[in-house]
């Protein structure tokens, strides 16, 4: 199995622990590798924690990003 190179990682999603698992699975069952960032402070005290951040490699920022705001705009409707 390829193992990912995560230095150059960016960010498609920042929100609440709770959406970033959402997002994550999503991600993942389009086979798309993915990390979250600040997830468990996140989880522990969300008050004081900043936002929780999804990573993606960058060969596979565009086709995450789609997929995410594919998944908004059908919730919209």
């Amino acid at each position: 199995m390829k193992e990912e190179d995560y230095s150059k990682a960016v960010e498609v999603f920042s929100g609440s622990p709770w959406e970033a698992e959402i997002i994550k699975g999503l991600l993942e069952s389009n086979d798309i590798r993915c990390v979250v960032k600040d997830g468990i402070m996140g989880t522990l005290a969300p008050y004081i924690a900043p936002a929780v951040s999804v990573l993606v490699t960058e060969d596979e920022y565009e086709a995450a990003t789609e997929l995410i705001k594919n998944r908004d705009e059908q919730g919209t409707d």
